[in-house]
């Protein structure tokens, strides 16, 4: 098992955004997690990596009260619940935000050097960038130009790719497709299922259900913070209760 998360339970002040979640991903699947919107699913991306206890300590409480996470996130044999988020990353679990957020000023290459600010192996860090290169042809086309000027979906593969930069052993997408015409919505999820052939094992969190269930080893739907089921693409779809409450379909 490469990530298993236990009892995890994420609260702003009053509000229980996670309620007792329980996940398990195996080293090389590729797994979604799917829901409504308001669902918790970027929070509980957001707590696994790290994010949240940050935000605890930088906020220091919400509006509404403390920020509160309690449970387990074991991660290749490690817990890493109160580990930080720079720490984690360094442990191979990296964290891919929602709108790809690229630094707007800066070209397509430094970018991608910026997702390797951790590894001081000059060497490794060019066989990253060709490899990244390989896997999305057109940020090598591209690589001088400024990311802001990029195409959504162009900004998508750059915040993947710069991602990659970083080796991860788990690499977690939070709504790689927000924004994107079909088209591109199909090259970014063809991209990442060639990543996780390639052997990184891949957790994406997603709301297009039927593109993302074509590609997945399992799937969890998430609704108002709970997992409410699991199961291949094929199982969920048959589930009229699932398929017609929880993914619109």
């Amino acid at each position: 098992m490469l990530l298993e998360i236990t009892n995890l339970t994420v609260c702003y002040g009053k509000a229980m955004i996670i309620n007792n979640v329980n996940l398990n991903v195996d080293q090389g699947e590729l797994v979604s997690l799917v829901g409504p919107n308001g669902a918790g699913k970027s929070t509980l991306l957001r707590a696994i990596s790290g994010l949240v206890q940050w935000e605890k300590k930088v906020q220091r409480g919400t509006p509404e009260g403390d920020i509160s996470i309690s449970g387990n996130v074991l991660f290749n044999g490690e817990y890493i619940e109160n580990i930080e988020a720079h720490n984690i990353v360094k442990r191979g679990f990296i964290h891919c935000p929602e709108r790809r957020r690229p630094f707007r000023e800066m070209t397509v290459k430094e970018n991608l050097y910026a997702g390797a600010f951790l590894e001081k192996d000059k060497d490794r860090v060019q066989t990253n960038l060709e490899n990244t290169y390989q896997i999305f042809p057109r940020l090598k086309e591209r690589k001088n130009q400024i990311s802001g000027t990029l195409s959504g979906g162009e900004q998508q593969m750059l915040a993947i790719g710069r991602a990659l930069m970083s080796q991860p052993k788990l690499l977690c997408i939070d709504e790689p497709s927000t924004g994107l015409a079909p088209i591109m919505r199909e090259e970014v999820f063809n991209k990442i299922k060639e990543i996780c052939d390639q052997g990184v094992t891949v957790l994406v969190v997603e709301q297009e259900v039927c593109s993302v269930f074509n590609m997945t080893t399992r799937n969890y739907v998430l609704s108002s913070g709970k997992i409410i089921a699991e199961g291949t693409g094929s199982q969920l779809l048959k589930n009229e209760v699932i398929r017609k409450t929880y993914l619109g379909l």
